[in-house]
């Protein structure tokens, strides 16, 4: 049996030479810092966090001129340049023209970061960035839980909170962990937020599986930390998270069964899983108020509902443009100030990205957002189930990792229907990355 060290080593080699050591320890910190922003919040402040995002938002422009991308509009997803264009020019019409351009001012700095990890990092380098910011982050979060659990013994809040800490008993999430390892959880970790953990854990059960199948790392290590990952996973007891893992696996699944059909017998595979599409939609449609406790949750869907109903209204007074641009939402402005205020905790953003992108763009908006995601996941998909090809000939075997694109989408599109984290940060960043390698050549 021939040994899959040299084969492992090449690897190795191909993930170092898609970039630099100290540009792949610096894409880590990127992206720790996108996934990971409310620790830094949480722990340096605001405008400690502030600081750091505009560091490195700069370092990745500078990377980014300095490797000097070459520039085709064939090469280029026009749907991100409208989108990003339409947000921009949304401050002319915005009802909070100054949120707005704080807020096309953060959009701005992540798609920098996504465009730096999208053109600057092979497929290769991604998945090793990514595998290392996760790494950190679940290590981080696991040890956090179990030094409050078993020195602290109390819920512990966050060392700079965003605001005063009112007297008397406190809503749970005001809380950076609530102490409950031992429990069973729901954990927090160092994101302070068991939903926001949760979807780490399941992007990394994405990398560290797809690492352990194609051996990119020795197998040993990424099984260990597709343990830790799902451990995590479980621990958390995120229901939105559990519907976005069943959705990634249901994706996986008509992949790898596209790659065993072959070119030629693709229709059985597409035609199943439009029927399986319409069942969905008929599904939550007649049963929508029995789904809910499927997953642990309240028939509001804890307060989603109340919040999709107050967007929706507003979103109905400007339907065609939008109140204007804004990313995460801005607390101290109209109509947003007091909008959604669940048990003493004010909610930021619509928990949909779709409707919020409907409330801040309009309809015109909303129509470029899909077109971006659509686009996006049809070239992730054709990456995923088409043989590498570097000749005419068609007879590459298939690896895992060209799955990573499709299988990260597939993961942040579900989560999107319960949460607008694809609007923002980490969500945004890989959106980013993801659009503009699938649209060049990325193998």
């Amino acid at each position: 049996m021939t040994s899959p060290l040299p084969a492992l080593k090449e690897r190795v080699r191909a993930a170092r030479s898609s970039t630099g050591t100290g540009e792949a320890v610096f894409a880590s910190v990127v992206l720790f810092t996108l996934f990971a922003g409310e620790f830094w919040r949480d722990l340096i402040s605001w405008p400690g966090y502030f600081v750091l995002a505009a560091v490195l938002g700069i370092g990745s422009a500078v990377l980014l001129v300095r490797s000097r991308p070459t520039f085709r509009w064939r090469t280029t997803p026009k749907a991100l340049v409208v989108f990003l264009a339409l947000a921009i020019v949304s401050i002319a019409w915005s009802a909070y023209p100054g949120a707005s351009a704080l807020g096309v001012l953060a959009q701005l700095l992540t798609t920098v970061g996504g465009l730096f990890l999208g053109l600057r990092l092979g497929r290769e380098g991604l998945l090793s960035a990514l595998s290392t910011a996760f790494r950190w982050i679940l290590g981080l979060s696991l040890l956090f839980e179990f030094v409050v659990a078993v020195f602290v013994r109390h819920p512990v809040l966050p060392l700079t909170p965003a605001e005063a800490v009112p007297a008397g008993p406190l809503p749970q999430a005001f809380y950076w962990s609530r102490g409950v390892l031992f429990h069973g959880g729901p954990i927090q970790g160092i994101v302070g937020n068991s939903n926001l953990l949760a979807m780490i854990a399941l992007l990394a059960i994405v990398v560290f599986g797809i690492q352990f199948a194609d051996r990119t790392i020795r197998r040993g290590s990424a099984a260990t930390w597709l343990v830790i990952a799902v451990l995590t996973f479980v621990l958390t007891r995120s229901a939105t998270v559990i519907a976005a893992s069943l959705a990634t696996a249901v994706v996986l699944g008509f992949a790898l069964w596209t790659r065993r059909a072959g070119p030629e017998r693709r229709t059985p595979v597409y035609v199943v899983a439009a029927v399986a599409v319409a069942a969905v939609i008929v599904i939550v449609s007649v049963f929508a108020s029995r789904i809910p406790a499927l997953f642990g949750k309240s028939e509001d869907l804890t307060g989603r509902l109340d919040i999709w109903d107050k967007v929706i209204g507003l979103a109905q007074q400007r339907p065609v443009f939008g109140w204007g641009w804004v990313s995460y939402w801005a607390p101290w402005v109209k109509p947003f100030k007091g909008l959604a205020t669940r048990n003493g905790v004010e909610y930021l953003q619509a928990h949909n990205a779709w409707l919020d992108v409907w409330l801040q763009l309009g309809i015109v908006g909303l129509v470029v957002f899909i077109l971006l995601v659509l686009t996006t996941f049809g070239r992730a998909w054709f990456l995923a189930v088409d043989r590498p090809r570097r000749t005419v000939a068609d007879d590459r075997p298939y690896r895992a990792t060209d799955l990573l694109p499709l299988l990260l989408l597939a993961a942040l599109i579900a989560q999107s229907f319960a949460e607008s984290r694809l609007l923002i940060e980490g969500g945004w960043a890989l959106l980013v990355a993801l659009a503009v390698s699938t649209k060049r050549t990325w193998r």
